[in-house]
């Protein structure tokens, strides 16, 4: 390809400062290096973890910045040592990998991957340390080793799924972050019989995933947990069946639900990050068989207070990270369900907006108006 090894100019949305409008920008992006490729985003969306390292709200800033990590592309070329993946293939890139070599890549319960596990503070490749995008000489930092709010991209192959050419990338983009974290809670982790019982605590992105995932595997009721009633009819596409607000009720919402459940769900799955709501999920499983996943994360000072007869009695507590999927090995797994219409990805969708107007998809988020907004780049 007549660009292959050349520097490449185009389009990108760059936060130059925290909280301020990101600027569309020409930026150089320089060719790849060892295991990295090179990607022609053609549809990326928005998710929280951009918008909250946008903001810089508790962790150490660094701008100038090209955020972006749910997209779906092409890849244009590959740097020295990539055998897996050549021009042309359709890929999703994925903000933690799988390097193969580690021993979390070597076990069968891991996918916290020692090499490429998720690293929010890196703004350069792990190559060399230094950033492929640059304006007038000047390194423009990357985010978490994706940075799709730019029509191309250079992404470490360790962090690029292979998918199926005929899935349409303006739907399966998605797939690579909140969805798979929210479905893989469920259907990995939680892993609920057909027929019992879930309680879904938060009915954002991620929360809606892991009812999706429920309503995949069969659950019979999906309880859906939520501060915001406004969220409860939404939830109902999502195969959620029942709503609870804590606070409609004047007793604890996990005694709330062991009432409504005869003693508890059988599973419940926690996408908030609220330690209360972890806890509350974790006790209102039932005794015996109950299984509790948090796949929120916490302020760095919590703490999770629970007493230890919940854990005797038999009821069991796990975490999981991206849903417990391998990104290259997992992923195009989860886009075939798609392709199988197992899962249903447009309900997602609420919005489309074209690259220039990227802005908006934040406001969108910012007011609670969207589940996830489809950004189509070259637009």
């Amino acid at each position: 390809m007549p660009t292959t090894g050349q520097i490449i100019r185009c389009k990108a949305a760059v936060a130059w400062e925290a909280g301020k409008p990101l600027v569309m920008e020409e930026v150089e992006v320089a060719p790849p290096q060892k295991h990295e490729v090179r990607i022609k985003i053609l549809f990326t969306s928005l998710c929280h973890t951009d918008v909250y390292f946008w903001e810089a709200k508790g962790q150490t800033p660094l701008f100038p910045r090209i955020f972006g990590h749910e997209a779906g592309g092409i890849v244009e070329s590959v740097g020295e040592g990539v055998t897996d993946l050549q021009p042309g293939d359709h890929v999703l890139p994925i903000f933690t990998g799988e390097c193969g070599d580690c021993p979390h890549c070597h076990s069968e319960e891991s996918n916290m991957c020692d090499l490429l596990r998720i690293n929010t503070e890196r703004g350069g490749m792990i190559h060399d340390g230094e950033s492929r995008f640059s304006i007038n000489g000047k390194p423009i930092h990357h985010f978490l080793g994706t940075s799709t709010f730019s029509e191309y991209t250079v992404v470490h192959s360790g962090q690029v799924a292979k998918i199926n050419p005929d899935a349409p990338l303006d739907k399966v983009c998605i797939v690579s972050c909140g969805l798979s974290t929210g479905l893989g809670a469920t259907l990995n982790v939680a892993k609920p019989k057909k027929g019992q019982s879930v309680a879904i605590f938060g009915l954002g992105a991620v929360g809606l995933a892991a009812a999706e995932g429920a309503r995949i595997a069969g659950a019979s009721r999906i309880i859906g947990v939520d501060l915001n009633s406004q969220r409860f009819d939404q939830a109902k596409e999502f195969g959620v069946t029942e709503f609870v607000n804590p606070r409609d009720h004047d007793k604890p919402v996990q005694q709330v639900i062991a009432e409504m459940t005869n003693g508890g769900v059988d599973r419940s799955v926690e996408c908030t990050g609220s330690v209360q709501a972890m806890i509350q999920a974790f006790e209102c499983v039932h005794d015996g068989w109950g299984v509790a996943v948090l796949v929120g994360v916490p302020s760095k000072d919590d703490a999770f207070k629970t007493h230890p007869m919940n854990f005797l009695n038999e009821r069991t507590l796990k975490g999981t990270f991206f849903g417990n999927y391998k990104p290259k090995t997992d992923i195009p797994g989860v886009v075939e369900k798609y392709m199988n219409k197992e899962l249903e990805l447009e309900k997602f969708i609420t919005h489309t907006l074209p690259f220039s107007e990227i802005n908006k998809a934040f406001d969108y988020m910012l007011k609670g108006e969207s589940i996830r907004c489809i950004i189509t780049m070259g637009a």
